[in-house]
């Protein structure tokens, strides 16, 4: 019997992830030194001082097998948010914590809810479970069409994927439309609200998830390590529900998932304050400098409440991409959102954003000449 014959059928409907160009990958194709990576949404800062120092000591326990419950962390996170330990689930990384969402709750021929474009975990996650994912185009000015979203619930619908702010286009839900959204939402579905890029948002009318998981409706909402605390490489997120929810997951989660440096660097991120508000200040510099000089080019953009910026360069995105890697400098192409000349670009340190300003401008002009 050949290998395709023996495997489950549904995996050949599942699209493999493609994670941004590595450094180290550029650097041996075009035989580069000085290589930047704003393809990947991490923080330019990388990890704080305290999350180092807290890595370096849980180092020396590495023969022992990690705390499976996280304790101190979800004690922490538990403390932060206004919740209970048993309101938190941690993962090894947020992805983790939607795959365990997917065989926890997803049964073959189930319909899941997903906007589009946005971030594509979620449709691995459905097809992995043999579901059917229900796609629901972004509206014109690519905020979430929840409207449409609601309006595609059936009696088939088991979970519905909300990104906010979104990825890739960095907008937000608001408070007013997750609540007339909620509102009489039928009782067998349960919305996930993914908020990987929360930290960042600086919009007054951002919703408050959490009040949600409060008042015990079926939602889930996700966060992580890896982004504004810079811990992208030690793969750490949670989920935040129902005690009932969780104890749900649980049945499924893997009993050490979550390492002991990645608990120790996540526990020693969540109170450093200093190294959060720095990330938050060259986010914010960075974002302004970016915008003013995409105005200047003439370029659209969204409105970004995240640490990237979507952009529409009005040429092939794939072209300006491999164009890019030329200069050392990588970044995501709008192809894969199924926009072809949009690319997505994180906002970098402040030389970083200067250099890849200045590579856009002259490769811009460089293919559009091509074009004529």
């Amino acid at each position: 019997m050949k290998l395709n014959e023996m495997i489950r059928q549904n995996i050949l409907k599942i699209k493999p992830y493609v994670p941004g160009k590595p450094i180290e990958e550029v650097q041996r194709e075009f035989g580069l030194n000085d290589v930047i990576k704003l393809a990947s949404n991490e923080n330019p800062l990388g990890p704080g001082k305290k999350a180092i120092e807290a890595m370096q000591k849980a180092a020396a326990k590495a023969q022992m097998y990690p705390d499976g419950n996280c304790y101190y962390l979800k004690k922490a996170l538990a403390e932060q948010t206004g919740l209970t330990i048993e309101n938190i689930i941690i993962g090894n990384g947020s992805d983790e914590v939607l795959k365990i969402l997917g065989e926890t709750f997803i049964n073959e021929g189930d319909e899941c809810i997903i906007a589009a474009p946005t971030f594509a975990e979620y449709d691995f996650v459905v097809n992995l479970m043999n579901g059917q994912s229900v796609f629901i185009p972004l509206k014109e000015d690519f905020t979430h069409d929840l409207g449409a979203m609601k309006k595609a619930i059936t009696k088939k619908t088991k979970l519905i994927f909300i990104c906010s702010p979104n990825n890739p286009t960095g907008n937000i839900v608001t408070k007013e439309e997750l609540a007339q959204f909620m509102h009489d939402l039928p009782d067998h579905v349960l919305v996930v609200l993914d908020e990987a890029y929360y930290e960042y948002v600086t919009d007054s009318n951002y919703h408050d998830s959490l009040q949600y998981v409060r008042e015990g409706k079926k939602v889930i909402v996700l966060r992580t390590f890896s982004k504004i605390y810079g811990l992208g490489g030690l793969r750490v997120g949670y989920g935040l529900a129902s005690q009932e929810i969780i104890a749900l997951l649980n049945r499924v989660r893997e009993p050490f998932n979550v390492n002991t440096q990645a608990q120790a660097a996540a526990l020693a991120a969540l109170g450093d304050a200093e190294h959060r508000e720095n990330s938050l200040k060259i986010n914010q510099e960075g974002k302004n400098f970016l915008t003013a000089k995409f105005r200047e080019m003439g370029l659209f953009y969204v409105p970004s409440q995240t640490n990237f910026i979507f952009v529409q360069i009005g040429v092939d995105s794939k072209a300006f991409f491999q164009a890019m890697l030329q200069k050392g400098i990588i970044i995501r192409t709008g192809d894969i959102f199924g926009l072809p000349d949009f690319i997505r670009v994180t906002i970098g340190t402040p030389a970083e954003n200067e250099r890849f300003i200045t590579n856009t401008a002259l490769i811009l002009k460089q293919l559009k000449e091509e074009e004529k």
